[in-house]
């Protein structure tokens, strides 16, 4: 089915939308910072199962008293499973913290369970956050690079715009509810610009190619067309990817819900973004077609199929 949906005559509203978000991302990361995980902090995490429903308020307020300060306490599974993550505490063996929190707990609570227990050193916690910063702007960089040696300067912009549009924005998600950000929120991440990257380069290509094969237009009609053309696969690729991130979501469990949730976000977003970020751009620096045609000696060379 062919639709005809002016996109761009809403560019001005979605831009001011994506102005709005990106304020509120920036300014809850300032000001509320993201709650990093163990894997960035270093400390210690211990999965403890009771024998019945139990209160992680009453757990937290006993591990205070028993001078387990600054710990964070939630269920993990069902009502009877709790998850405590704990900073590391100054002027005891941080190694063996875990295991003093599951002696403490066993002494007020009857048949409580470990379930596990992990320790991260603050120097492997501060290693990954480097190591996790790093590999997005490289990602970012890498990604300006191949759209400028593919497309144009044009498209490079609109594409490094469009990724960094959608990786504030998850980021923002996290910041404002104050979700836990670990590795697999930083691996949804990086999944997400490779997502959203594959969208705007289908996009991108359709609107070099239109440019190239209509000779009448604007730019403006020219990328609606383009935008139209495509709007069936994006719609189709994004909604069945969906589909696995929110079963993964709902019924994958704790471990990979930060994920699933960061994805899922970012499927959402991207999507967005590689139709109204990166076509706006290309509208805001005044893509024509000259621009894109091909140099007319290697059209030449193409007609007349020269070979070595």
């Amino acid at each position: 089915m062919k639709t005809n949906f002016d996109f761009m005559s809403k560019r001005v509203i979605a831009g001011r939308a994506s102005g709005v978000l990106l304020f509120i991302s920036i300014g809850a990361m300032v000001f509320n910072g993201l709650n990093w995980g163990l894997d960035f902090t270093g400390g210690s995490q211990v999965e403890l199962g009771f024998t019945s429903e139990i209160d992680p308020e009453e757990v937290r307020g006993f591990l205070n008293e028993s001078g387990f300060e600054n710990g964070t306490v939630q269920y993990f599974g069902t009502n009877r499973e709790l998850r405590i993550t704990m900073l590391p505490q100054e002027g005891s063996d941080q190694s063996t913290l875990g295991d003093n929190i599951f002696s403490a707990l066993q002494s007020q609570y009857s048949g409580v369970e470990l379930r596990q227990s992990n320790y991260v050193g603050p120097a492997v916690g501060e290693e990954l956050a480097e190591d996790g910063g790093l590999a997005l702007l490289t990602a970012l960089i890498v990604v300006m690079l191949y759209i400028l040696f593919r497309f144009t300067k044009q498209f490079s912009v609109g594409a490094v715009a469009a990724l960094g549009h959608d990786v504030i924005i998850v980021l923002g998600f996290f910041a404002v509810f104050q979700w836990t950000a670990d590795l697999t929120v930083l691996a949804a991440l990086l999944a997400v610009i490779g997502y959203s990257l594959n969208d705007t380069i289908v996009v991108s290509d359709r609107i070099r190619e239109n440019f190239r094969k209509l000779r009448r237009g604007l730019p403006v009609e020219i990328i609606n067309e383009s935008l139209n053309q495509t709007l069936g696969r994006t719609l189709v690729t994004s909604t069945t990817t969906l589909f696995v991130l929110l079963a993964l979501l709902f019924a994958g469990g704790e471990v990979i819900r930060g994920f699933a949730m960061a994805l899922s976000i970012g499927v959402v977003v991207g999507t967005y973004s590689s139709m109204y970020i990166a076509a706006s751009v290309l509208l805001a620096m005044n893509i024509t077609r000259e621009d894109l045609l091909v140099p007319e000696k290697a059209d030449q060379e193409n007609e007349e199929g020269t070979y070595p």
